[in-house]
Formats: C-alpha cells, sequence, structure tokens
C-alpha cells in the first residue's frame, strides 16, 4: 500500500459495531474478492472485498474475516485468515504479510493460516447456530457474474444445509451508512488530496491543453501524495462533451471558450473522494456561461442546505427538482408551458438536469446506505447537481462531499474553489 498506516481502532470499532447486529450463537464469515484473470496470464490489479476492508483494513487476495462472538474459546472470537506466505512466490508477487503485521493493521490478535483453516471452521460452525454470509447488495449493482462469495454461500449451504443463514449484507448496509469520526478523517485525506490537485489543474489547463493530459496531471498528483490513485475513472470532459455523464475516453483536446467538467477524486487509506469542479479553458467564463455556472452553483448550495437528518433522499431529490425548475426559468431554458404541460413521470426540468443529485460516498464511491428511509446523522453525501444544454454544447455539475450531522452538515470540501471570482482568480495566476 502507499497510503501511511490507518489507525486500527476504525476496523476494530467496525467489527464491534456488526457483532453488535447478529443474532445470538452466530458465527458470520467474511471472504475477499477474486484475483480477475485479464488475457494471457495477466490478471487485473486485485481490489479487496469492500466489506472485508471495512472490517479488517486488509487488502490482500485469499483473506477472511471471520466473527463468532460466542465462541467458548475466547481466542477464536475473532480470526483473521491469511494465505501462508510463500518464498517462491513472493519471488514471483511480492512479500504477503506476516501474522504480526496483520494483527497490528486489523487489530485482530488471531490470525490463522487459509491452509490450515478447514478443520476449526468445521468446529465453530457446528457449535453455532446462524451463519451470517456476505453478497454485494448495492442497489446499483448490475453484474450477473458469481463472484468469490456467492460461490462461497453455495459452498457453505452444501456442506452445513441445516443451518439457519443470515445476510451479512442487510447488516452492512445499516452500518457502513454511517460513518464513524474515525472513517471520516480518512476520508478528509483523500478530500485534501483531491483538492491540492484541482488547485494545481488551475495551473494547468489551458487552450490546446488534451484532456488526457489533465487526466495525467490527476494521476500524478495522487500518486505524489501517497493516494492509491483515483477512487474511480476520471472524467475529463471539454465542450459538449461534458454532457455525457460518465465519459472517460478523455481523448480530445480543450479548446479556447469551452468548460471543461472534471469529476474526479483521489482513493485514500481504502476511502474515497469524489469532486466534480467545471471551469473556462481560457481562465475566464463568458457571461452566458456565468449566468448557467451561478444557476448551478445555487442549486449546489441549495442541495446542502436539505441534506440533513429526517428527509428521504425521494423528497430531497423532489426539492431539488421543483428549485432546478425556477432556476431554468429564469435562465431561459424553460418556458411557463414547459412547466404547465409537464409529464409528472418526466418533469421538464429533466431535459437539463437528467441524473440524481446525491449518492452515498465511503470505501465505494457509491457506497452502501439506504435510499428509501430517512437520512441519518453520520451519513456522508455528495450533492452533485448538474445543467446540460444541448442548444450550447454545455455541460456543467458542481460536486461537494457532505458529512451529515446532528441538525445538518459539515461540508467536507469547504476549501476548495467553487465560485466564478474564485476560479478565474486562480487560473489568472
Amino acid at each position: 500500500m502507499k497510503y501511511q498506516p490507518l489507525n486500527p481502532q476504525i476496523f476494530i470499532h467496525n467489527r464491534e459495531r456488526f457483532v453488535k447486529a447478529m443474532l445470538p450463537n452466530s458465527i458470520a464469515i467474511f471472504v475477499s474478492n477474486d484475483e480477475w484473470p485479464s488475457n494471457g496470464d495477466a490478471l487485473h490489479a486485485f481490489k479487496q472485498n469492500s466489506d472485508l476492508f471495512w472490517l479488517s483494513g486488509v487488502t490482500q487476495e485469499d483473506s477472511r474475516v471471520i466473527l463468532f462472538p460466542d465462541n467458548p474459546d475466547p481466542k477464536y472470537r475473532e480470526v483473521l485468515v491469511l494465505v501462508r506466505p510463500n518464498e517462491l512466490k513472493e519471488k514471483w508477487d511480492g512479500k504477503r504479510l506476516r501474522a504480526n503485521e496483520a494483527k497490528e493493521m486489523s487489530g485482530m490478535a488471531t490470525v490463522v493460516w487459509l491452509d490450515s483453516l478447514d478443520a476449526l471452521l468445521q468446529q465453530w460452525i457446528h457449535l453455532a447456530d446462524h451463519i451470517y454470509l456476505d453478497s454485494n447488495e448495492n442497489d446499483r449493482k448490475a453484474s450477473l457474474l458469481r463472484s468469490h462469495e456467492y460461490r462461497f454461500i453455495d459452498e457453505m449451504k452444501s456442506r452445513y444445509p441445516l443451518h439457519s443463514y443470515q445476510r451479512a449484507a442487510k447488516i452492512m448496509k445499516e452500518l457502513r451508512g454511517i460513518k464513524t469520526a474515525e472513517e471520516v478523517e480518512v476520508m478528509q485525506k483523500a478530500i485534501d488530496i483531491t483538492e491540492n490537485t484541482f488547485r494545481r489543474l488551475l495551473q494547468f489547463i489551458k487552450p490546446g491543453v488534451m484532456e488526457y493530459e489533465i487526466e495525467a496531471e490527476i494521476f500524478h498528483s495522487f500518486l505524489s501524495q501517497r493516494a492509491t490513485g483515483p477512487a474511480y475513472g476520471s472524467i475529463i470532459a471539454s465542450g459538449d462533451r461534458a454532457r455525457t455523464l460518465h465519459y472517460v475516453s478523455n481523448n480530445q483536446e480543450c479548446k479556447e471558450g469551452e468548460l471543461i467538467l472534471m469529476d474526479f477524486g483521489a482513493e485514500y487509506g481504502g476511502y474515497c473522494a469524489d469532486l466534480t469542479r467545471t471551469v473556462p479553458v481560457s481562465g475566464k467564463f463568458t457571461r452566458r456561461q456565468k449566468t448557467v455556472y451561478n444557476a448551478c452553483l445555487h442549486l449546489h448550495n441549495y442541495a446542502r442546505s436539505l441534506l440533513k437528518p429526517g428527509i428521504t433522499i425521494v423528497d430531497y431529490t423532489d426539492k431539488v427538482g421543483e428549485e432546478a425548475t425556477q432556476q431554468f426559468l429564469k435562465i431561459g431554458l424553460l418556458k411557463k408551458t414547459d412547466v404547465k404541460n409537464e409529464d409528472p413521470e418526466n418533469r421538464a426540468y429533466r431535459k437539463y438536469l437528467y441524473h440524481g443529485i446525491s449518492h452515498h460516498l465511503g470505501v465505494d464511491v457509491h457506497d452502501l446506505g439506504t435510499r428509501t428511509s430517512p437520512i441519518k446523522a453520520g451519513m456522508v453525501f455528495t450533492a452533485e447537481p448538474g445543467i446540460y444544454i444541448e442548444e450550447e454544447q454545455m455541460g456543467i455539475r458542481i460536486e461537494n462531499n457532505l458529512w451529515i450531522t446532528r441538525n445538518g452538515n459539515k461540508d467536507l470540501m469547504k476549501n476548495i474553489p467553487i465560485t466564478v471570482e474564485e476560479i478565474e482568480a486562480l487560473m489568472k495566476k
């Protein structure tokens, strides 16, 4: 890992929270992600299962976390399972965790090697009444591939068919949605790295620069600050390409007079930042660009004012939509007749703002958390309204990351330049 060692209390607290939600006499088993093949004899870069990381901080393949709080032997109430270091494999693929290193990283006192797990696990399963197994219950999941956790579910149910099986993911959705102060401290580090990078870009962007050159600057800046890398594929979209929400080709020239939409964020210590800013390639907004930008900034500030405990994402999105309608009337995108005759299932403002306003943020950039229950203190959300105008070949989005507090929210990106005046002044330098 490139980042500095994290405070193991993050993972100790996370495990305590999960164990507290388990049924009596239950065992929970979490398995690491697959190593996915690429082409030939190559593998894709390994990415740890988010739930296993959230519980342990371990990013190594072939790992497991086992929680059995009612185990008669206290030593085995928390177990971290690792692949045994192999001298030959390490010559090819590099050093693997030693037991003492893993204990220090995770705060778990007991480490068991994977090749000696089966006999122990059988004893523990026979003592337990309920077995918690993990699965990917992210509402945005699209892939039907049977990854490691699903194959492990099949294996366990085949070997132990008479146990009561429980969904670890249902608990995880509740717990991971609420961030501890220790987690937010790591997220703030990812955000600070992202801020430094954005300020650097304001000095770099000029007419004629290529989108991929900006992406390269982002990657360089992230790595030089000990980030793992980008939290997701950076979107560097100049001109009309900014209307494509997940534009990642990043292969065109940024031209005089265009706006460039940049959606990027660092991953640090397993946690994500997610920033969007839209700036003028030439360093100065035109009058029309400024008008639309300020309308988007108004929506951004309005959205931030709504994000507080008690409101649901559905109600929040509806309220932002109402305000967007008024802003779009004001800047000439909509007419009163458009609003009067709109389809309630496809509101008129949706022509110019066709995505959601917020999502959970954490270990995953689209993190786990409810979208139907009321927002709770401790959640971290993005706020990212946009305005996309095909007729003017313009796309603007403004995004910050907000930690929900008891009475409102804390803007974790409050120091990142956001107004027209701030952006122009920094680009002028």
